[in-house]
């Protein structure tokens, strides 16, 4: 295994990165993780202020995220970071999230494709630079947690409505990805959360939202602690059923 080939990030959980229980909160950690991605593509050719020169970006697919432990006020931690396939459209990221003695954490999976900000479709990843990202994957260090599986909810009521503002766009002018998992987190109550910490979380991203969409949460309970949600965008007029913009599973744990 080429270790220069693995990225490696030190962190430290500021007070105002904790949820109610003083841990880092799974928003928060999102952000690390993407840009953890965006450091180690950066150091390599394919970060976004390079890529975007040539009216090329990285959307992020599908992430997931299982957790033994999540990192307490002040403590300090490291993200690892690594590509573990490249395909024509596609490209596989890893992570894990360990403690300064090298403890595991958690780990993450993440899918990435990088589309062509004027036509807004996906480049072939095999062509670019040459191909040269090939030479960045990393097979042989172990991310043994499940990839991203398939999330169906067939709720007919929505749990929760919400329009969006100015605090959920990004630079890019749509809702962040990282948004959508605070929304979701917040459909769960306080007395649940105290009782229970989150084991895995899954996010499917299927289309953009924007400043003054309406998001509706649809919820489906799979098994105890195991929850599926869709996130539907605009319901209504012209387009009753609105349109999905994201899938979500979230497994709790007791504490």
């Amino acid at each position: 295994m080429s270790e220069n080939k693995i990225g490696k990030y030190p962190f430290v959980v500021e007070p105002f990165h904790t949820d109610f229980a003083g841990k880092l909160s799974l928003g928060v950690l999102g952000n690390h993780l993407l840009n953890c991605a965006g450091f180690h593509a950066a150091d390599r050719g394919f970060g976004m202020a390079h890529i975007n020169e040539n009216n090329y970006t990285w959307v992020l697919s599908r992430l997931a995220i299982d957790l033994q432990e999540m990192p307490s006020q002040y403590d300090k931690f490291d993200i690892e970071t690594w590509v573990e396939n490249v395909y024509r459209l596609f490209t596989d990221r890893n992570f894990c999230v360990k403690d300064t003695e090298g403890n595991v954490l958690g780990y993450a999976r993440s899918v990435w494709a990088m589309i062509d900000l004027n036509t807004r479709k996906p480049a072939d990843l095999l062509e670019l630079h040459g191909g040269t990202i090939v030479d960045y994957i990393v097979a042989d260090k172990e991310c043994p947690i499940d990839k991203p599986g398939r999330i169906k909810v067939s709720a007919p009521v929505p749990a929760r409505t919400i329009s969006t503002y100015y605090s959920d766009i990004d630079v890019n002018g749509h809702v962040n990805s990282i948004k959508y998992i605070e929304h979701i987190l917040d459909l769960f109550t306080l007395d649940y959360l105290t009782k229970k910490r989150i084991a895995r979380f899954e996010m499917a991203y299927v289309a953009e939202s924007y400043f003054g969409d309406t998001l509706s949460f649809f919820v489906d309970t799979l098994a105890e602690d195991d929850y599926a949600i869709e996130v539907r965008k605009n319901i209504g007029g012209e387009n009753p059923e609105g349109e999905v913009v994201c899938r979500s599973r979230v497994k709790f744990c007791n504490k």
